[in-house]
């Protein structure tokens, strides 16, 4: 329930009560988490089994290769191999979703930001995404060889990120990362020229 206060001194006395429920006990509402560059995430992929991630620039996540049913030493995460680089809603870390465990200091090859790809639907046409075109909207036109291999530009839910965890443990194909896989039909249509 809303309530609209027109004094600062009631909108503080109100933040007081959002801490205390209406029978006087805390509130067991988890608190939001300030999403750092540095955070060292676990990502819980059920049966006993973890992942690990951790937050780059606004909004992208690296995550680490591997499944652990025991943790990793803190330090020792940064260096784990990258499976991949993506953009996930903040909301991931900031609501705890995925607990912060720890920060630590991006290594240099995971503070670069990587290189996406964009293709349009409707003329089929491909861009590399990436902070350097600002000035041109973020991208510029791309061939299919500059984008083979990279990801597409796109912000998941955790938990689709939780399903390509799993599957690429597993070794088999993501449905979400296969529905952003380049459409090379779209490239070749006469229609699309």
């Amino acid at each position: 329930m809303a309530v609209y206060v027109a004094s600062a001194c009631a909108l503080l006395a109100i933040s007081e009560v959002d801490k205390i429920g209406t029978n006087g006990v805390t509130s067991s509402k988890p608190k939001r988490v300030r999403r750092k560059v540095g955070d060292i995430l676990r990502i819980d992929l059920g049966s006993g089994q973890h992942a690990y991630a951790q937050v780059a620039s606004e909004p992208l996540i690296v995550f680490f290769d591997g499944v652990f049913t025991k943790d990793v030493a803190i330090e020792e995460i940064p260096t784990l191999p990258v499976v991949f680089t993506l953009g996930v809603f903040r909301y991931a870390v900031t609501k705890g979703v995925w607990p912060v465990i720890a920060s630590q200091p991006l290594t240099p090859e995971n503070a670069q930001e990587p290189f996406f790809f964009r293709q349009d639907i409707i003329n089929g046409r491909l861009f590399l995404y990436h902070s350097t075109f600002a000035d041109q909207n973020f991208e510029r036109p791309a061939s299919l060889a500059e984008c083979t291999g990279l990801e597409c530009v796109a912000v998941w839910e955790p938990e689709h990120v939780v399903d390509r965890l799993r599957d690429h443990a597993a070794g088999r194909p993501n449905r979400w990362a296969e529905a952003l896989k380049i459409d090379t039909a779209l490239l070749t249509s006469p229609s699309r020229a």
